[in-house]
């Protein structure tokens, strides 16, 4: 009887030899925290979709933010939520606004031991909660928007964000953001695209967290779910216009879209693994339904192995944990 002289099993035969022979590989600095800073709160708010999630006071976000650098991951994105709102988002620029004060204090805290980065965009400072400034008819107006983001952006590299995150999914707002920032001598602010940001379902949570006032949809300016080559697209051309790095979101449906766009563009590109995926897995290992660590893990290393150089999570520091726990 003839056997084959290849047997990958041999491969596979230990954990060390597993490790040895690995392809893919989480780190925790590939990992990024995103977080909540709330005005006008004494003490942390439990966000009730999104276990082990909260709503940050300013004090209670400094010791969160300590606590991630010492986990060793790579950065953190801060998401503002301000205790009032009008129509076109003023406290998103104002110095004293929650998102630019919080800004400052987790620079202060933290110095260059962590990537401090800024959600830029209008939703959470909106009382309609959109993602822009609306026209007369109701509708998201572009270039108008476009406005806001670029005084937005100089507001948050004031406040000493490294890394804004470009999240609203306006036509040519990296070029506007860009363009203001280098008028403005801030060269070294870096742009965070979120190129490749699909409307769906899976948002939920994340509308409790930032306490939305959105009703209806965004989806006339967020990608559609059954369009891949247009977030190919999309993330082109937002490296032409200057993006310094890409993000697909969210991350585990769109692992497709993740693998198309890391052959396409040679900046690194991003994946947000987005409250609908974390949440879902945190319910489920609530439940005892799965195992959570095991089922977080897998979907982080899917997540790198389609292409994504780092993730943004909301399972981060526990992550790091458990990933060092394995070394």
């Amino acid at each position: 009887m003839t056997f084959p002289t290849h047997r990958p099993r041999r491969l596979r035969q230990s954990p060390a030899v597993r490790r040895l022979v690995r392809e893919t590989h989480v780190l925790p600095s590939q990992l990024i925290l995103p977080m909540f800073v709330r005005e006008g709160i004494d003490e942390p708010q439990p966000v009730s979709s999104m276990p082990g999630v909260v709503q940050h006071t300013l004090d209670s976000l400094r010791g969160a933010v300590a606590d991630a650098a010492a986990a060793g991951i790579g950065g953190v994105m801060l998401f503002g939520v301000p205790a009032e709102r009008d129509a076109v988002g003023s406290c998103a620029d104002d110095e004293r606004g929650i998102l630019n004060v919080a800004t400052r204090a987790v620079v202060a805290e933290v110095g260059d031991a962590l990537v401090v980065q800024t959600d830029l965009c209008l939703d959470e400072f909106t009382d309609h909660g959109h993602c822009g400034v609306l026209d007369a008819a109701g509708r998201v107006d572009n270039d108008a928007t476009l406005e806001r983001y670029a005084s937005m952006a100089l507001s948050q590299a004031r406040a000493g964000s490294a890394m804004l995150g470009l999240s609203g999914m306006m036509d040519g707002q990296t070029a506007a953001v860009r363009g203001a920032l280098d008028e403005a001598g801030f060269t070294d602010t870096m742009i965070l695209a979120y190129s490749a940001k699909y409307s769906g379902a899976i948002y939920g949570p994340f509308r409790e967290a930032v306490d939305s006032q959105l009703t209806g949809d965004r989806h006339t300016y967020q990608l559609d779910p059954a369009n891949g080559r247009e977030g190919v697209r999309e993330a082109l051309d937002d490296v032409e216009q200057g993006a310094d790095i890409v993000m697909v979101k969210p991350a585990l449906p769109y692992l497709d879209v993740l693998a198309d766009v890391r052959a396409a563009v040679d900046v690194p590109v991003w994946a947000y693994q987005v409250s609908g995926e974390y949440a879902m897995i945190a319910a489920a290992a609530a439940n005892g339904w799965i195992d959570g660590r095991g089922v977080m893990l897998e979907s982080l290393l899917a997540i790198r192995r389609a292409g994504a150089d780092a993730i943004l999570t909301y399972a981060a520091v526990e992550a790091a944990g458990w990933l060092r726990e394995s070394l």
